[in-house]
C-alpha cells in the first residue's frame, strides 16, 4: 500500500512541477497575434485560392495588418471593394485596381487546327507537354485535356467539346490566376475585365514564322503588323512574329480588329458593328 501512495505522490509532484515548467515556457515564449488579423479575416471572403500570393486567406490578413504600404496587395476575388473595407478598418491606403478576368490566348478549334495524330496517354496538358509538341501542328496552342478547369476552384472555365478550347465564364471568374499556372502551354492570361465586360486581345500565342504558323492553325497571328498600323495608341508589339495588345494602353477603339487577316484578335461584349452601306 505505501509503494502505491508513495507512486501516486511522486507522480502527481511530476505533474505539478512540469505544468509549472510548461507555464512559465509558455509565457516566455508566447507570441502576440494582433486581434485585427482575426477581424481582417472575416471580411476577406475566405476563398483560400492563393491568388493573393500567400497561402490562404489568414496569411494574406496577416500580410494586410503588418506591412505599412498595402498598395501592392490585392485580393483578386474580394476585388477593390473588399480591400477598401479592409484598409478602413486598418486605417490604411488602398490604390483602387481594375477588375481582371482569365482569357485564353487560342482560338485553335478542331475546324482551323486539326488534329494531325492522337494523343494515347494520361488526360493531364502538363504530362502531354512534357511528352511531346501537341496533337496539332501547332507546337503553341491549347492540349485540351483540361488542367484549368480541374484547377479551379470557381466552376469558372470549361472545355466546350465542340471547339477543345477552354471557355471561361465571366460571371463566375474571381482572376485568382489558378488556372493560368496550371496551363503549362501559358496561353491563359489575366487581363482587364474592362467596362461593360468588354476586351480585345490577340487569341494566339504562335511565335512561328507567319507562313508556318498560318499552315499549322487558320486562325494564327502571323506578325504582319498590320493591328499596329491601325493602332494610334501605340498598344500594339510585335516581337517574335506575335503580336500582342497591351492592356493599359488599349482604348477598345476596335480599329485593330478588321486589319487582321486571320482573324486572331479577338472582341468581347461589343454591340455588331455597323454594316456600311455601299453606295450603287
Amino acid at each position: 500500500m505505501n509503494t502505491i501512495i508513495f507512486t501516486v505522490v511522486v507522480l502527481s509532484s511530476l505533474g505539478v512541477v512540469s505544468a509549472v515548467i510548461l507555464y512559465f515556457v509558455a509565457q516566455k515564449f508566447k507570441v502576440f497575434e494582433d486581434p485585427r488579423i482575426d477581424e481582417t479575416v472575416e471580411i476577406l471572403p475566405g476563398a483560400n485560392c492563393g491568388g493573393c500570393g500567400f497561402a490562404g486567406c489568414r496569411a494574406f490578413a496577416e500580410a494586410l495588418v503588418k506591412n505599412d504600404d498595402i498598395s501592392t496587395l490585392l485580393c483578386p476575388v474580394g476585388g477593390s471593394s473588399v480591400m477598401s473595407k479592409a484598409a478602413e478598418l486598418l486605417g490604411k491606403a488602398v490604390e483602387t485596381k481594375d477588375a481582371m478576368i482569365a482569357v485564353v490566348r487560342c482560338a485553335g478549334s478542331c475546324e482551323v487546327r486539326p488534329r494531325t495524330n492522337r494523343f494515347d496517354g494520361a488526360e493531364s496538358c502538363l504530362v502531354m507537354a512534357t511528352t511531346y509538341a501537341g496533337d496539332t501542328g501547332c507546337g503553341f496552342g491549347c492540349l485540351g485535356q483540361g488542367d484549368c478547369v480541374v484547377s479551379c476552384g470557381f466552376d469558372a472555365i470549361r472545355i466546350n467539346p465542340e471547339t477543345r478550347l477552354p471557355e471561361v465564364d465571366d460571371e463566375k471568374c474571381t482572376a485568382c490566376g489558378s488556372c493560368v499556372k496550371a496551363c503549362p502551354k501559358f496561353i491563359i492570361e489575366l487581363r482587364k475585365k474592362g467596362p461593360k465586360n468588354r476586351r480585345i486581345f490577340v487569341s494566339c500565342v504562335n511565335k512561328d514564322k507567319g507562313g508556318t504558323a498560318r499552315k499549322s492553325c487558320g486562325t494564327a497571328c502571323i506578325g504582319c503588323a498590320k493591328c499596329r498600323k491601325a493602332c494610334a495608341f501605340d498598344a500594339i508589339t510585335i516581337d517574335s512574329n506575335l503580336a500582342y495588345i497591351d492592356n493599359a494602353k488599349c482604348k477598345l477603339c476596335r480599329k485593330c480588329v478588321p486589319e487582321c487577316p486571320t482573324n486572331a484578335i479577338r472582341e468581347l461584349n461589343f454591340p455588331p458593328r455597323k454594316q456600311e452601306v455601299k453606295s450603287e
